[in-house]
């Protein structure tokens, strides 16, 4: 979707598209790419010093120099403090104060840049910018939080907690840099938006704890401010990652780029052997735990605090924990570990210290001192805990059914967010009015990592079909669809909407790559409370493998299938050997159903899984000219229902334990339940979904996800009886 942002002070000629998030690429490739469709702007690079200077500073106007070439926007590089006037400032849409240090304005040029910002200008502060003006509040609370100390430069871990903004949007959940790592006097975490933090215990000389922010962004008055605490070394600014990270700082706070940076407490998860404070509990190791570690040797009576994690707002807390001892009971206190209980949850016997499970509780009480946890069992050992999260929205919604997948693809792609159009185009089309489908989406030719808009829609639209489940179709551990999983994990856990995978069939794709894949996804997303795990199978996530037969032998599996739900795409039942069971994914065969009672009835016999399909029909002669696949009409509807009712009749469908819906937005194969466009773009031949089940107009655009709800529903009734 499109937005138009105004120019600070500049002719109503001056407007651009915005860029709800910038260059989405692996960290390994990612640079600094030219787009044509932002307006050209002006910012003011200020590097004066009045102590130590650092000596990438040339370095680093040099780089914001060549990011203004190449993105159409000019760099006026100075150290006079004179240009801090209120008609000088005027001219720029951003100031970035450039590893500057020590008292480098005086008060008249003070008021200037407090006027220039509260009006609506940006503020981008690198590094040593924390370094500056001690002795101006107002400058305290735009940086966010003063300089307190460094250790030596060393290689450390930067965790990047909201990928959201165009500045992070590009990394991965992890990111390993080389450079001066700040510890602050404050922790700005209340009053900013924290994008990147340091993982302390990949390096010596952190003094802020499990909560370390590094990168953070918030509004100030009408304006913006945006820092980084990275950027110490000459090196850093020929990094194409952190070149890329700087371009959409100084985009966003130019008012190029829209972006929430409203302050908010994280939901990433804690490392639980991060504590600050403790008695009896030590750290042990465990190789499938989250930085091989958890929080162990935990008997009765044992605490753990954590300084740096406020309770604050906390309403839930959800953990990853594990048993081979005897399980036990987390009590959540605050300020102590005899202090305020605001709730306690269950720990279970898991039959191993390395089997995992997740277990949450809603939190209640008034909080206001930083976390504690306690613990409560028999004798001897009781459990382990590898990461937790504090949440500050209640734990995700019952309503909706675990039970029901929607194959979800987080394939698009545009110019706005990603640089270029991505997928629309299949078929010879050109987007965004032309595209690949031959229904036109009501969101337009929207793109994949749009976290705050496209997708955050996506999930409230799944959650009003009443599925409970996404099918997340993921193409490896470098792709595209790899890149946006964290953010589209965020916003379905806004929506309380669980997120599987559905593992695609990239280039050189085996059975022990499918191994190494299903614990990589283990091991970077299992711990986020968005993560589906099915509480009616041992708590194990679920993957879905597309065109499994392509592979005769899968043994591999075995090291899987332990921990995980793995299904093969096939009603053969002499090909899922290895397997926890099948689905079908054909969005045609639904119409008919052909093997599905005899594939249902060996899955129930033999206790595994069996999720059949269904889709609303199925067409793709925009993306694929000259396809000779079966169209299948939607029928008003009639297909849909037909589909549904076989997978529902036991003589036909084999009482299903989940059912699978192709697809939530598959546009290419005209197989989607997303919404459509009831007045999608002229002259090219788009179909709508007009006259589904009787309705018409904008009212038919959500008729299937309407109508999705309803056999939701009619689902769960068969289940329960």
């Amino acid at each position: 979707m499109r937005t138009l942002i105004r120019r600070l002070r500049r002719s109503p000629a001056a407007l651009a598209l915005a860029l709800t998030c910038a260059l989405v690429t692996p960290v390994a490739q990612a640079q600094a790419v030219p787009d044509q469709q932002a307006a050209p702007f002006d910012v003011l690079v200020f590097s004066k010093t009045a102590g130590f200077r650092h000596d990438a500073i040339p370095a680093g106007i040099s780089a914001l120099q060549t990011l203004g070439e190449q993105n159409d926007f000019t760099v006026t590089a100075t150290e006079d403090a004179a240009a801090f006037t209120t008609a000088n400032l005027s001219g720029y849409e951003a100031v970035v104060f450039l590893n500057t240090t020590g008292d480098v304005l005086n008060a008249a040029q003070q008021t200037a840049f407090e006027t220039y910002v509260d009006s609506g200008g940006g503020y981008f502060g690198v590094h040593a910018a924390a370094d500056t003006e001690y002795d101006w509040p107002y400058y305290g609370r735009l940086v966010g939080a003063y300089f307190q100390s460094h250790p030596a430069i060393q290689q450390a871990t930067v965790k990047s907690e909201d990928r959201s903004h165009p500045a992070t949007a590009h990394l991965s959940a992890t990111w390993t840099r080389t450079d001066e790592l700040y510890n602050y006097r404050t922790n700005p975490r209340p009053d900013v938006r924290v994008l990147q933090t340091l993982d302390e215990t990949t390096y010596t000389g952190g003094l802020m704890g499990a909560d370390h922010p590094i990168t953070w962004c918030h509004s100030q008055g009408a304006g913006r401010s945006f820092y980084t605490g990275l950027g110490h070394t000459i090196e850093s600014y020929s990094d194409p990652a952190f070149r890329s990270l700087l371009l959409g700082a100084v985009r966003y706070t130019a008012g190029q780029v829209a972006a929430d940076c409203s302050a908010a407490p994280s939901n990433a998860p804690v490392e639980a052997e991060s504590y600050t404070s403790g008695s009896g509990v030590q750290a042990a190791g465990h190789a499938p735990a989250s930085g091989g570690q958890t929080l162990g040797h935990i008997d009765n009576g044992d605490w753990a605090g954590y300084a740096s994690v406020p309770t604050a707002g906390a309403s839930s807390f959800t953990a990853k924990v594990s048993s081979a001892g005897a399980g036990g009971t987390i009590e959540i206190r605050s300020g102590s570990a005899t202090g305020t209980l605001l709730g306690s949850v269950t720990v279970p016997v898991t039959g191993g210290w390395e089997t995992f499970t997740t277990v949450s509780t809603t939190l209640t009480g008034t909080a206001t001192g930083p976390l504690f946890l306690r613990f409560t069992g028999g004798s001897g050992a009781l459990f382990d805990i590898d990461t937790f999260t504090l949440g500050t929205e209640p734990p995700a919604s019952t309503d909706l059914s675990p039970d029901v997948h929607l194959f979800y693809y987080p394939w698009y792609g545009s110019p706005a967010v990603n640089g270029s159009w991505r997928h629309w185009q299949q078929g010879g089309r050109t987007p965004p009015e032309d595209i690949g489908a031959d229904f036109y989406p009501a969101l337009g030719a929207y793109d994949s990592g749009d976290y705050a808009g496209a997708v955050a829609q996506h999930m409230k639209w799944v959650a009003q079909s009443g599925a409970g489940v996404i099918v997340y179709s993921w193409w490896g551990q470098g792709s595209y669809e790899n890149q946006l999983a964290q953010g589209v994990l965020d916003a379905a856990q806004k929506e309380g909407v669980k997120v599987a995978w559905h593992l695609e069939p990239y280039s050189g794709r085996t059975a022990a790559s499918t191994v190494a894949d299903i614990q990589y996804i283990n091991s970077t997303y299992g711990s986020h409370p968005a993560f589906y795990r099915s509480a009616e199978h041992g708590d194990k996530g679920a993957y879905y493998v597309f065109q499994s037969l392509r592979i005769t032998d899968w043994t591999a599996l075995d090291q899987v299938t332990g921990t995980s739900i793995v299904l093969a795409q096939t009603t053969d039942t002499t090909k899922i050997a290895h397997f926890s069971g099948l689905y079908t994914y054909d969005g045609i065969a639904g119409a008919t159903a052909p093997g599905w009672k005899q594939a249902g009835d060996y899955a129930r016999a033999n206790n595994l899984i069996w999720a059949p399909s269904v889709a609303p029909g199925y067409l793709d002669d925009r993306a694929v000219p000259g396809n000779t696949t079966p169209t299948v009409e939607r029928a008003d509807g009639a297909a849909y229902d037909r589909q549904w009712s076989n997978a529902l009749d036991p003589a036909i469908g084999g009482s299903p334990t989940w059912v699978s819906v192709t697809s939530f937005n598959e546009w290419h194969e005209g197989s989607s339940i997303e919404p459509a466009d009831s007045t999608p773009p002229a002259g090219q031949g788009y179909q709508t979904y007009d006259g589904a089940y009787g309705l018409t107009g904008e009212a038919a655009q959500t008729a299937y996800l309407d109508r999705t709800a309803y056999w939701v529903d009619r689902f769960q009734t068969v289940l329960r009886d």
